[in-house]
């Protein structure tokens, strides 16, 4: 099981140090008229300056690249107006420099008439020709990737879901924890992106950050002979703090921005990204825990007693990096 602590340490730290994965860029095309169109592009803001990415529209184009960006406290963003003859359908747009980087752009087209049109565009496809005939499944193929990565880069709700695992032992138990948090992050996500409830997004990652900390603290208390409140009810917990995360995940969605005609069907695939990427996080944890309980049961078993020194570690770990979060964005409220 130490073995486990160190994969998963070595996991946390593949990434950024930000509690959550580079967000991808943002390009939004909008007909104004027959040949007229209105774009926005956001970059991600690397160390302080944009992203080395750049949009290229069609040649036809009498503004074909963006002017300079600006910074809003997230991501860099330009706004311009710009002529296609002949309009944009069956037109190729390129985001250059996409293919040297580990994130993604999502790519949506608002024609004057018909549904909107989402693309999203990888380091491996950095261009795509706007269809004139377009499919509905174009919203499957772009958001359900785009939440399954969202999931796996936010290493936050990961830690959460890590610490669920530490405590609930349980099948059953973690059955119903899994599922509890699964249905609060989707009924929040959706009431926040359909704007039926609002909170504001830094006190919520705050919140979140202390959460992770709750279940910290929970780890460290575990006894033998009496069950804590998050073993007892792991649902009720899990359940509770699900919603707050659930803001979370509405407030990525809503920094990739959603097809206005397509909401539902990009909130369900958006959705089911996030739980396919959480049972796959679940999964492989579940599966490197069964195989070293077939190498070194004894091992195991003594890792998962209370107070043993892999517990300990652990919660100190999950404390200490869900403290440092808190106390960064407790802070950015007054930045």
């Amino acid at each position: 099981m130490q073995v486990l602590f160190v994969l998963f340490v070595l996991i946390m730290h593949t990434g950024p140090a930000a509690a959550h994965a580079l967000q991808p860029g943002y390009l939004e095309i909008t007909q104004m008229s027959d040949a007229g169109f209105r774009i926005v592009w956001k970059k991600p803001d690397v160390a302080g300056r944009p992203m080395s990415i750049h949009v290229r529209l069609p040649a036809a184009c009498d503004m074909a690249s963006p002017p300079p960006p600006s910074y809003d406290g997230r991501v860099w963003s330009s706004i311009w107006l710009t002529t296609c003859a002949g309009g944009l359908d069956g037109q190729p747009v390129v985001i250059e420099g996409l293919e040297t980087t580990r994130t993604d752009v999502l790519v949506r087209y608002r024609p004057a008439s018909g549904p909107v049109r989402s693309e999203r565009l990888t380091p491996q496809k950095t261009g795509f020709v706007i269809p004139a005939n377009p499919s509905a499944l174009s919203v499957l193929r772009s958001y359900i990737p785009l939440g399954v990565e969202h999931i796996l880069g936010g290493i936050d709700h990961l830690l959460f879901v890590f610490a669920l695992l530490l405590i609930i032992r349980d099948r059953w138990r973690l059955l119903f924890a899994i599922t509890a948090f699964t249905v609060a992050h989707s009924i929040t996500m959706a009431a926040a992106t359909l704007k039926w409830v609002s909170l504001p997004g830094p006190p919520v990652e705050a919140v979140i950050a202390l959460s992770i900390m709750f279940l910290a603290s929970e780890i460290l208390q575990q006894k033998r002979d009496q069950e804590r409140l998050s073993e007892r009810y792991p649902w009720a917990v899990s359940f509770s703090f699900g919603l707050l995360h659930g803001f979370g995940f509405a407030g990525a969605l809503a920094d990739i921005g959603l097809p206005q005609t397509d909401i539902p069907l990009a909130l369900l695939a958006f959705n089911t990204g996030v739980e396919l990427g959480q049972l796959i996080f679940v999964a492989a944890v579940l599966c490197v825990a069964m195989l070293l309980r077939c190498v070194w049961p004894a091992m195991v078993c003594r890792a998962r007693a209370p107070n043993s020194a892999f517990l300990v570690g652990s919660a100190y770990f999950i404390g200490a990096l869900s403290a440092f979060w808190f106390i960064e964005r407790v802070t950015g409220f007054f930045a």
